[in-house]
Formats: structure tokens, C-alpha cells, sequence
């Protein structure tokens, strides 16, 4: 038996579609679907974000991703995406970090990335993306420290768009050493209800998932 009720479940999800073919009745779909189950947000692409929050009416939190899925664009670029979207109605920004800067061990780069983004949307939520599957335990323990450092207030684990998404062995690491100084969310590759409730039970508080919808609604 679940020691999680489904209302719970679909309160902690980030109801997510970023699919680049995704078409405005899709959107509104996820957007209709967000609404009857009570999602954390809709979690979409910034082309979507005005159309959304208009649709939605403050029902649900807009989310959106900013510098995606690769991360290699400059600073000032995500800056710019991110202020249009809050300015669009977006309620939280998904950003990705410079994955390469910090492969070359620009720590105060990859920093100064972050809190760029955090300071563009000001009291608004920041997750911040460190694409786990592309990096070293190291390098993920680094960023355990950087993503705090910069004031963003979730760490994320994956894209959805790389090699693999979310383990339980990052959600673990995450926790351990992020130590409560900012949220943890975990995405990418969530497929059952037992993997939505280990995320939980491992100290995510957020989740990622295109498919919650459908594992929970399902006879």
C-alpha cells in the first residue's frame, strides 16, 4: 500500500511537455489535465508560456525551461529568455547550466551563470538543471554547492533530452549533500508510481514527468 495518496503524488509533479512538435492543443491538454489533478505547474517551452498562463488564469503555476536542453548558450541570452517568460506569466524557470564550463572547471562560471538567471527572475522560483548523466560524482557534488551558492532555489537532475535521466543514486547524492540549503527535483525517464514514490522517500521534492497523468489515472 502507498504511504502517498495520488492527490499527493500529482501535487509535488511538474506536468511537463517540451516535445519541439508539441502543438497548442497539446499544450492545452497538459494544461486541462494540470488543472483537474492539481499539478505543481505545467511545465512547457517559453514559445507557450503567455498562451498558457492566459489559459490557465493563475489555476496553475506556468513553469517553463530557459537555455534548453543544451545549456551552452552565454549568460546573457538566458538572462533575456528568462525575463520574457516571467514578464509572459511564467511563475518558475527551468534553466540548464554551462555543462562544458564546468567539465573545464570554471566554478565561478558556472556560478555567476546561475545567479545571473536567479537575479533576471527575481523572486520567482529557479531550478537549475545539471544534466546528471553527463557528469562525474564529483562534479555533481560540486554542483550541490554551486546551486545554492548562487541563490537558485531547486537543484534538477536531467533535461529529458540527454543520455538518461533521473537515478535514485543522484536523488541520494543530491540530498546528502546539498543538506537542505535548496529543494531537489528529480526528471527525466520516470516511468511507475513506485519510481514517483522512491524519489520522494530519497528527499525529492519535486518531480518531473510527462507521464503522472496516465500511471495515475489508470484502473
Amino acid at each position: 500500500m502507498s504511504h502517498y495518496t495520488k492527490e499527493h503524488l500529482f501535487s509535488v509533479v511538474d506536468h511537463t511537455l517540451l516535445k519541439p512538435e508539441a502543438t497548442w492543443p497539446q499544450i492545452q491538454k497538459l494544461c486541462d489535465e494540470a488543472m483537474e489533478y492539481h499539478t505543481a505547474s505545467v511545465c512547457i517551452n517559453t514559445c507557450y508560456v503567455k498562451q498558457a498562463a492566459e489559459y490557465m488564469a493563475g489555476r496553475v503555476p506556468v513553469c517553463c525551461v530557459v537555455g534548453f536542453p543544451l545549456g551552452a548558450m552565454d549568460t546573457a541570452s538566458k538572462c533575456f529568455e528568462a525575463r520574457t517568460a516571467i514578464e509572459n506569466g511564467a511563475s518558475e524557470v527551468d534553466m540548464v547550466i554551462n555543462i562544458g564550463r564546468l567539465k573545464n572547471g570554471e566554478y565561478d562560471a558556472v556560478r555567476e551563470d546561475i545567479a545571473a538567471v536567479k537575479q533576471a527572475v527575481g523572486d520567482h522560483c529557479l531550478k537549475v538543471i545539471i544534466e546528471t548523466c553527463l557528469l562525474t560524482d564529483e562534479e555533481k557534488i560540486k554542483m550541490c554547492d554551486i546551486v545554492p551558492e548562487a541563490g537558485a532555489d531547486f537543484i534538477k537532475t536531467s533535461t529529458g533530452f540527454s543520455t538518461a535521466g533521473a537515478t535514485f543514486h543522484d536523488i541520494e547524492l543530491f540530498a546528502k549533500h546539498v543538506a537542505g540549503r535548496c529543494k531537489i527535483k528529480a526528471a527525466g525517464g520516470i516511468s511507475t508510481i513506485g519510481d514517483m514514490e522512491k524519489f520522494l522517500d530519497l528527499g525529492a521534492d519535486r518531480l518531473g514527468t510527462s507521464r503522472a497523468v496516465g500511471l495515475l489515472t489508470a484502473e
